[in-house]
């Protein structure tokens, strides 16, 4: 993971909400936080990258003890500042490594947070890491796209996923080491501004082996939160890896 200053730092953190507004629209969420609610039963839920609290939020509102890892803290401090986020404990550190007290009856990584372990070796550290706090029998929920490269033109590495007067975004992929970025251009008061954000995409099958690695079964996959079919044309999955009863800590 790349430290806060170099991904989701300060200036990140001040537009995260503003920026990703349509991801916290109810229709969105509501969905999202019955799934895990209904997975914690009378258990804690531990979110991987809890951020500015999208989610965690309107769980802890459900009862749901929420506890999060982030790297962020201008990330964290926007949960603080909101109402309930005194509420959520949080960890700062990897959420590929950092280990909290207890055990939990799911962990989740929403929102493609998973590609933000820009290596495989972090990617599998994840699974593991989530794998060593659940109970027995209790679930790892993946939210993520599916990797875009049929829409690349022939010959070329970029697609736009959003173009307007003053923004232009677009993804960049190496198919060769599975190396992605995302890149904005903003104007402002006829001013350009330009960053980048590195991420590492993953096949559903991949993400597969690496829950197998961890001692986990995928038991479910939709194309999202409200259990629609997963196909070969869906271009996002929620997927849940179950820890099988009776096994314990995951061996490093």
């Amino acid at each position: 993971m790349h430290d806060e200053d170099g991904y989701f730092g300060e200036k990140i953190a001040a537009r995260y909400d503003t920026s990703s507004a349509d991801m916290f629209r109810p229709d969105v969420v509501d969905p999202a936080v019955g799934l895990l609610a209904g997975l914690a039963g009378d258990g804690r839920a531990l979110e991987l990258g809890v951020g500015t609290g999208r989610i965690a939020l309107p769980l802890a509102r459900r009862g749901i003890p929420v506890h999060g890892i982030d790297m962020s803290r201008a990330m964290v401090a926007r949960l603080r500042a909101k109402p309930g986020g005194d509420g959520i404990g949080v960890t700062i550190g990897d959420f590929a490594r950092t280990r909290v007290p207890g055990d939990f009856a799911v962990v989740y990584l929403v929102f493609n947070t998973i590609n933000n372990l820009t290596t495989q070796d972090a990617q599998v550290a994840c699974f593991r890491n989530a794998a060593e706090h659940l109970r027995p029998g209790g679930c790892f929920v993946i939210e993520v796209g599916v990797p875009e490269l049929r829409r690349l033109p022939p010959g070329q590495q970029a697609v736009p996923f959003h173009i307007s007067p003053t923004k232009w975004a677009f993804d960049t992929y190496d198919v060769a080491t599975q190396q992605m970025s995302s890149n904005y251009v903003t104007v402002v008061d006829g001013r350009a501004e330009y960053w980048s954000l590195p991420f590492r995409y993953v096949w559903p099958s991949e993400l597969d082996l690496m829950a197998r690695l961890a001692g986990l079964r995928l038991r479910d996959r939709w194309e999202g939160w409200s259990g629609e079919p997963f196909t070969g044309e869906s271009t996002k999955h929620v997927s849940v890896s179950e820890k099988p009863a009776g096994l314990g800590p995951t061996a490093r």
